[in-house]
């Protein structure tokens, strides 16, 4: 797979935005190169990756801890959790066969901090990660997430959220939205109806829970 050209130019198009506001001047991010632990315990049900970790979720020591980002709140909506929890509760993941990691485990402000080198070496270790712990399913939060690992394989045509075609590492590939209150482009009951068809595909039972 080529998706050197597909990454390069994604990197281009995320220069310059951050999901944070202006960097003060004089220097990098306080926390920018921190790295975050990965929460996972085989056996595993679905592995949730994201690109790589906001400030926040360094500062703190917790994925998807951005304030505006409704990932816990998806879980718990969708049936995909039998109770609430919030980005505290990554570690409690595995008790339902759930782990979470990154492609790329560098903190940033934004996406447009990382290199092109830093997402193919992401990929390798996302490779032997699945090989590893042998998923049921991978689920890549966000759109942008799955171009950056299938390149030419996703170019050109419009992304399906749920599951798709391609299989990485022998595992199943399922695309949901990207959570954060910045993604304009779902609503958030477009974002639900999203995660309980992963709660359906890997449990009829669990997705038939769904709450509302």
């Amino acid at each position: 797979m080529d998706g050197a050209r597909p990454v390069v130019l994604l990197l281009a198009a995320a220069r310059g935005r951050s999901s944070v506001g202006p960097r003060p001047a004089g220097g990098p991010a306080p926390l920018a190169g921190a790295r975050l632990r990965d929460r996972v315990r085989p056996p595993v049900r679905a592995l949730f990756v994201g690109i790589n970790p906001g400030l926040r979720s360094a500062a703190i020591g917790h994925h998807f801890a951005g304030y505006s980002n409704r990932f816990w709140r998806l879980l718990y909506d969708a049936g995909l959790v039998p109770e609430p929890i919030t980005t505290a509760d990554d570690g409690r993941l595995p008790e339902w066969g759930y782990g979470i990691t990154n492609l790329v485990p560098r903190a940033t402000a934004g996406i447009g901090e990382l290199s092109a080198e830093e997402y193919r070496a992401g990929l390798r270790a996302l490779r032997r990660k699945i090989r590893r712990w042998r998923p049921k399913v991978v689920v890549l939060v966000g759109v942008t997430l799955y171009r950056m690992i299938f390149g030419a394989k996703a170019a050109g045509r419009r992304v399906r959220i749920g599951l798709q075609p391609q299989r990485l590492e022998g595992a199943a590939v399922f695309v949901l939205p990207n959570p954060s209150g910045r993604n304009a482009n779902y609503s958030y009951e477009e974002m639900r109806r999203a995660f309980r068809a992963l709660a359906a595909y890997l449990s009829p039972e669990d997705g038939k829970r769904g709450r509302g």
